[in-house]
C-alpha cells in the first residue's frame, strides 16, 4: 500500500493512502469501493495501538492500510459511523482478520451485520492507547449517525462519516430529518468548535468549519 505523507484531505478510488501526522496520532485516509468511501485509520504513536473509522469495502486495502509485520499498528477498535451499507460492507472481514472490537450507536447497530461490542451515545467517549475521541450523536440521516472528535494539539479533528460534507449535510429523507440534522450541526459541531476544526466525512475532498460556516443559512433555507 503507498502512503503519501503529504496530506492533502483528496484521495481517489483505487489510488494510494494519505497520512497525516501529529504528535500523537497519525490519521490515514484511503477511499475504497465504488462509491469513493473513506476509511480512516488512527494509530497511537505512543503505543501503536489502533483504530479504524468505517470499514466500507475493499478488507483487504484496509488490511494493507493497517500493514504487516512486526511493526503494524495493533488494530484493535472499529467504529460505524452509521447504518447504511456502503459503510459496512468490509467490517466483517476486516473485524474477522484482526479480532476488533466493534462499535457503533444503539439505534443503528440492530441494522449491521454482526453484533456489536460496546454502544456508545452522545458525550460518550471512546479509548485507544492514549488517544479519546468524542462521540458526537448526529441525528437525520440515520437515526443513530455518529460522528467522533479528537481534540488535537494543532487543532480539533472531526470524522463525521455522511453528516456533514464540504457544501452541506448529508442527505436526510423528511423535513422533520433535515431539521434535525441541522439543528444538531448548529447546536453540537458549528456552536462548540472553532473555524479551523478539520472535517473528514464519510465520502470525498475533506473541509473545515470555517469554510462550512457562512453557508448554514442557505442549507436552511433550500431544506437540503
Amino acid at each position: 500500500m503507498d502512503v503519501l505523507e503529504e496530506y492533502s484531505g483528496h484521495t481517489d478510488p483505487g489510488g494510494p493512502a494519505i497520512r497525516r501526522s501529529l504528535a500523537p496520532l497519525t490519521i490515514s485516509k484511503l477511499s475504497v469501493g465504488p462509491m469513493d468511501n473513506n476509511a480512516y485509520l488512527l494509530v497511537c504513536t505512543a503505543t501503536q495501538e489502533a483504530l479504524l473509522i468505517d470499514a466500507a469495502n475493499e478488507p483487504q486495502r484496509i488490511a494493507d492500510l493497517v500493514g504487516a509485520g512486526d511493526t503494524r499498528p495493533e488494530l484493535q477498535h472499529l467504529v460505524t459511523t452509521h447504518r447504511h451499507k456502503d459503510h459496512w460492507e468490509a467490517l466483517g472481514a476486516v473485524a474477522g482478520m484482526f479480532q476488533t472490537r466493534q462499535i457503533a450507536h444503539p439505534l443503528d447497530a440492530p441494522e449491521l451485520p454482526i453484533p456489536m461490542d460496546e454502544l456508545v451515545s452522545h458525550g460518550d467517549t471512546v479509548a485507544f492507547g492514549q488517544i479519546e475521541l468524542e462521540v458526537i450523536h448526529l441525528r437525520g440521516h440515520t437515526p443513530g449517525s455518529i460522528a467522533l472528535l479528537y481534540r488535537g494539539p494543532d487543532r480539533p479533528h472531526l470524522f463525521t462519516g455522511d453528516s456533514l460534507f464540504p457544501g452541506g449535510p448529508g442527505k436526510t429523507w423528511s423535513a422533520e430529518d433535515f431539521g434535525s440534522l441541522v439543528s444538531d450541526l448548529e447546536s453540537r459541531v458549528f456552536g462548540e468548535l472553532p473555524d479551523d476544526t478539520w472535517v473528514y466525512p464519510g465520502h470525498g475532498d475533506d473541509t473545515t468549519l470555517g469554510k462550512e460556516r457562512p453557508s448554514l443559512p442557505e442549507w436552511k433555507a433550500r431544506g437540503w
